[in-house]
């Protein structure tokens, strides 16, 4: 725990929601300031261009960016001149362990972003100022087409760790931004035990708009709904971060909050945007960046893992980089209902670990995974762990509908997704614990 965490650890909880407040309030200005408005302006006008005029614009900022990265970076200084194609695959481990010769700027002159690490080690990036501002000038105007603001009230669900257990005990599990109208709920004390006193701090907030991961709004909604229960307000969007999307987290969070999903995809260490348009297209954004798909071997493909190279990222130049996530791309010829150009995603499939191993199916992913519950009462949250080729266990948080029925319903879907040769022990539990970043892991392969 750094120095700041402590002294606001001790802090009372009226001078804790102060302590938020300012800032938050003085991050804001920074992401606000500057050459944010230009930006706004810049991500507005390129909406409804065409294709080929979309396609000049990227290849001139994919020069530009080239061009910096190999002056301004040590690393990328011998790559000058070359094509991106010809630059070689950037990995993780590369900038755990190189960051000062890839980055541009030193930590002091940077806004310093660290990944969660719910697959490894957290990984520290640098951005410009700048880059910052465009990244929220964009996230901006990306929700403002839902009609969302700053200042408008919002829920936020994060890995911020803002709250203690005596806290829950209290009914309390959130602080408050009095300022800018977010309540930051706690995504690390969710339990059965607990949904009465996050139900009660949501309702008594009534936010227009959530932010945040998809799996712990999940679990408070799938509570609310195995007890009967809707929001007293009505919400109008929910923008999805950090954590894949999947079916089952849309159809009960819709259900229960009654509110449009607003899908998007980026990361912590920059990566282009892909953004779900209000017709439900999932569109990449080009002006952000470059994703290029890859099947096993590393050659293109149509689905499989994505190497990025981000036009945000001049602080940390992202060339290549494997980030470890995987996407499906829609056909060239398919166009959605909102008529923009912008290239478009069937789906995003996830961290490129989370699926489990079939002697019989081989990778049954993520999506694939979470479907098994339909049709299933009681099932509140489960996860799947993988140790070894022929075995996984099967943790559930269950409530009184989980009857011995529904069970061997749930074990036949698994069995038909894994194969007959892959042994399933179901486990029910309490609770299952979160990843340090807060974030929650639907499927552990612990083989790979």
């Amino acid at each position: 725990m750094s120095l700041k965490e402590k002294v606001y650890q001790r802090l009372p909880f009226l001078l804790q929601n102060l302590a938020i407040s300012s800032f938050n309030t003085l991050q804001y200005k920074t992401r606000h300031g500057g050459e944010y408005w230009k930006w706004r302006q810049y991500y507005e006008s390129v909406e409804k261009l065409p294709k080929e005029k979309l396609r000049k614009m990227q290849q001139d900022r994919l020069e530009s960016f080239l061009a910096y990265a190999s002056i301004q970076s040590s690393w990328y200084r011998k790559y000058r001149n070359l094509s991106l194609s010809q630059y070689p695959i950037l990995e993780k481990d590369d900038i755990l362990n190189n960051l000062d010769s890839i980055a541009t700027i030193s930590e002091k002159n940077a806004q310093v972003s660290l990944t969660g690490g719910t697959t490894g080690a957290s990984m520290k990036v640098l951005y410009t100022k700048e880059n910052m501002q465009e990244r929220h000038a964009l996230l901006d105007h990306f929700r403002a087409q839902y009609g969302y603001h700053l200042g408008d009230r919002c829920a936020w669900f994060s890995g911020k760790n803002i709250i203690n257990d005596k806290d829950i005990t209290k009914g309390i599990c959130y602080r408050d931004d009095y300022i800018n109208k977010i309540r930051f709920f706690s995504t690390f004390h969710i339990t059965d035990n607990s949904f009465e006193v996050y139900w009660s701090a949501l309702n008594d907030f009534s936010p227009e708009y959530l932010v945040g991961f998809p799996s712990s709004v999940y679990e408070i909604c799938a509570m609310a709904q195995s007890r009967g229960l809707k929001l007293h307000n009505s919400v109008k969007a929910f923008f999805p971060t950090a954590e894949t999307l999947l079916p089952i987290h849309r159809e009960v969070i819709s259900s229960v909050l009654g509110c449009k999903i607003a899908d998007q995809y980026a990361s912590s260490e920059g990566a282009p945007f892909i953004l779900e348009c209000k017709y439900g297209g999932l569109h990449i954004h080009p002006l952000t960046g470059i994703f290029e798909v890859m099947n096993e071997e590393m050659q293109p493909a149509q689905e499989g893992e994505i190497v990025v190279t981000s036009f945000t990222t001049e602080g940390t130049p992202l060339i290549r980089y494997r980030i470890g996530d995987h996407i499906k791309l829609s056909s060239e010829s398919k166009q959605c209902s909102c008529k923009s150009s912008f290239p478009l995603v069937d789906r995003i499939e996830g961290r490129s670990t989370d699926y489990i191993l079939s002697p019989t199916h081989g990778k049954v992913n993520l999506g694939n995974i979470s479907n098994s519950t339909k049709d299933v009462k009681g099932i509140i949250q489960f996860q799947v762990i993988q140790n070894s080729i022929d075995y996984v266990l099967v943790l559930v948080v269950s409530n009184n509908q989980f009857t011995k029925d529904e069970q061997i319903k749930f074990r036949s879907a698994l069995k038909e997704r894994f194969g007959n040769q892959l042994n399933i022990e179901i486990k029910i539990v309490n609770e299952i614990p979160k990843e340090s970043s807060g974030k929650f892991r639907f499927v552990k392969n612990l083989i790979t």
